[in-house]
């Protein structure tokens, strides 16, 4: 019996060094310059959300934010390299959900997106829109799926590729509506765009900032958009669950991640810190000005929306039996 009490009082004591080592750390923390990866190349629209708050964030802790970009392999390699760094909060990930909850669905990933990182917060939703050529006869998502329906080999809509959050998106749409989409897969958002405005396809489902200018002045139609509330951007535009398709909700999304391990305190002062940053007036307005909504959300919830949104476009690459080409 007196063994099993020194035992839980060794077991006991051994917890209380990790937290007392934990809270140590976070509060010397950070004492050095912290490295984000950007698994893409520079100039990107996820580079360009990172460095909107890098000089913020780094005037916030102290020290510098260095940005690494380490493009390749649909985000892998970057995320690969954060999965096995040190957990100490030195070496981050800037996350997004077509790398993380997405590809892993479409190829063998180096790493398990749900065990190997811990998600520090959501920097941004960016809201999808799905958009017509003028020539289509449809203002709007009911007289769309009304149309559709009228077309059994189907409409055409174009993304910016085979696996990415757009395209799956659009095939979740076609299964909750009971039509047929025909996918046009596009290497990249711009010749995609530029089909659609010339009337080569007559849909196009992306996300909003790629699409915004074209919609203001006229080129393409707004249907709906793909969010639960309306779009910052087009207020005017109703969502895919107010025109019927109920409870459809899909955003495309940037985070920060860090290695799995790392120590709760540091993540929660990191989570803090960048969610103080994104509510900085001038930080928000660079966001919302690109037709990203800042978020800032806690580590937890932004962990269940990440197994949610990986169980559900599992099941929508399954059912749809999409495949790389």
């Amino acid at each position: 019996m007196n063994f099993y009490k020194k035992w839980i009082q060794l077991f006991l004591l051994q917890i209380c060094l990790i937290f007392g080592i934990s809270n140590v750390l976070a509060q010397d923390y950070p004492n050095r310059p912290i490295k984000i990866i950007v698994p893409w190349p520079p100039g990107g629209g996820g580079d360009a959300v990172v460095r909107n708050i890098s000089e913020k964030l780094s005037e916030r802790l102290g020290q510098s934010i260095v940005i690494e970009n380490k493009p390749g392999a649909s985000g892998f390699i970057g995320a690969q390299q954060v999965a096995i760094a040190p957990p100490d909060g030195y070496t981050l990930l800037m996350g997004f959900d077509g790398s993380l909850v997405v590809a892993p669905h479409l190829m063998k990933a180096p790493f398990n997106p749900l065990v190997d990182f811990v998600p520090v917060t959501k920097l941004n939703d960016a809201t999808l829109i799905l958009a017509s050529h003028p020539s289509l006869p449809v203002k709007n998502l009911k007289e769309m799926i009304a149309y559709a329906k009228t077309k059994p080999d189907g409409l055409n809509f174009g993304s910016t590729g085979v696996g990415t959050t757009p395209h799956l998106a659009g095939e979740l749409l076609a299964m909750q509506a009971g039509i047929k989409l025909v996918h046009v897969p596009y290497k990249g958002g711009g010749q995609a765009v530029t089909d659609a405005v010339s009337g080569q396809i007559p849909l196009i489902f992306t996300v909003v900032p790629t699409v915004s200018g074209f919609v203001k002045q006229g080129s393409l139609n707004p249907i709906a958009v793909s969010s639960l509330k309306r779009s910052e951007v087009f207020p005017e535009v109703m969502t895919m669950s107010e025109s019927g398709v109920n409870g459809f909700n899909v955003s495309s999304w940037y985070g920060i991640f860090a290695p799995a391990k790392t120590p709760k305190p540091i993540v929660e002062k990191l989570q803090k810190e960048i969610a103080y940053v994104l509510s900085i007036p001038e930080v928000r307005e660079k966001y919302l000005k690109s037709a990203f909504v800042p978020i800032g959300n806690s580590s937890q919830e932004f962990a269940e929306q990440i197994k949610d949104d990986f169980a559900r476009w599992g099941k929508v690459v399954e059912q749809a039996k999409i495949k790389l080409e």
